[in-house]
């Protein structure tokens, strides 16, 4: 297989060709038919494609068995009805964590087919894991009967940031051991599927406008608030990368100018305030063993006073910073993840008076902070739609 990426751009090939729109039209008509059945002439009204395009791409559909069509009556005339194989078309969602590897498969339908989650040690080398990942992903497709060929693709996300232009591993990430890796090209000769690697606050940023609450928001930031901090950006309704794909390094933007010095080699980043890393280190002072994250999380829910400082100082400095970045892109929705969900509004709250008193007040004022509804999934859910939203559906037989 060709190993350039293919995680960052949303169809293949000259963005203005032929195909490319042949393909952008496909998957208006496969989003379409995901809230349910439809007629062809439903389809048209729907997309704004005229009916012509609609039925030609219908019948592409139809011969790939994406999609399955029976004859109706709609107002009293003779119609096509269309709807799903759901099952025809399934991805792969892979989430490499710091500790821990998530599998899943789900079909066109957003519905998980099967799933699966272990430990990993600390400093997991990369070939290690990707092996680990490969039998997953070979007993989810023993287990649910799955065939190979209905696989579209491979979704692949790592806690760090990835050089769109060589699908490297680039330093900053939570896995130091994998930096200078092609993820991209190892995963592709292991797994002999198309594959698109992604970083893991990207995915969990369209996670929420695929299988979370917020599919009608354009303007979202994801931030995962971890081992290490980053945050994945939708603009416009599309994940943004930048220039070479390195985006959302939020973790690493100056809290205190004198502050801890961190791991990209400066002083007073955000991450050494907030990071669940830096709370362990904070609150395990004087413990024969240190915290862990469900750790910090149950001791705060409990209402230890040294618990509910830590995180109130983590998350008024969590604010400032998203103060700064909410002043420059004015989302609509903030939405935080990681292994902290389960805190709620003692997290979120001083989160939200952080955020207020750094923004411009109208910006502050009218951007939603929420907690993620899809808990420590959404970064593996958000690499199988990743997959939806990049692989060739219709030709994948």
């Amino acid at each position: 297989m060709v190993s350039t990426l293919r995680s960052m751009t949303s169809g293949a090939g000259n963005p203005g060709s032929q195909s490319a729109l042949r393909k952008l039209n496909e998957q208006r008509i496969v989003e379409a038919l995901m809230a349910g059945p439809a007629t062809q002439a439903e389809l048209s009204r729907h997309t704004g494609l005229s009916t012509a395009t609609v039925s030609n791409i219908v019948k592409v559909l139809h011969d790939a068995s994406v999609v399955a069509t029976e004859p109706t009556t709609s107002s009293g005339r003779r119609a096509l009805r269309v709807r799903l194989n759901s099952n025809s078309a399934v991805a792969v969602g892979i989430d490499f964590g710091r500790r821990h590897l998530r599998v899943v498969l789900a079909n066109l339908a957003y519905e998980v087919l099967a799933e699966e989650s272990m430990s990993l040690p600390l400093g997991h080398q990369a070939d290690v894991s990707i092996t680990a990942a490969v039998d997953v992903l070979d007993r989810l497709i023993a287990e649910t009967g799955v065939r190979r060929e209905d696989i579209v693709g491979v979704g692949a996300g790592i806690p760090g940031p990835i050089d769109h232009r060589t699908g490297t591993v680039v330093q900053g990430a939570i896995l130091p051991e994998w930096v200078g890796f092609q993820i991209l090209s190892h995963l592709e000769e292991r797994l002999r599927l198309p594959v698109f690697v992604d970083n893991d606050a990207n995915l969990g940023a369209l996670s929420e406008i695929t299988w979370g609450p917020h599919n009608g928001v354009s303007n979202l930031m994801f931030v995962k608030i971890g081992s290490g901090i980053g945050a994945g950006l939708i603009l416009d309704g599309a994940l943004f990368y930048g220039h070479v794909g390195v985006t959302g390094e939020i973790g690493h933007m100056t809290i205190s100018e004198h502050g801890l010095m961190c791991r990209c080699g400066n002083r007073g980043c955000l991450e050494t305030v907030s990071s669940t890393t830096t709370m362990s280190e904070l609150l395990s002072r004087g413990e024969p063993e240190p915290l862990t994250p469900d750790d910090i999380v149950h001791r705060a829910l409990g209402g230890s006073p040294a618990a509910l400082r830590v995180l109130d100082d983590a998350g008024l400095a969590t604010g400032r910073a998203l103060g700064a970045v909410a002043n420059l892109i004015n989302p609509e929705v903030i939405v935080i993840g990681g292994p902290l969900a389960e805190l709620g509004e003692l997290l979120l709250e001083p989160i939200r008076r952080g955020l207020l008193r750094h923004a411009v007040p109208l910006i502050g004022e009218t951007t939603t902070v929420a907690m993620s509804a899809l808990g420590a999934r959404a970064e593996v859910l958000g690499a199988a739609a990743l997959v939806f939203q990049n692989a060739d559906i219709a030709r994948h037989t």
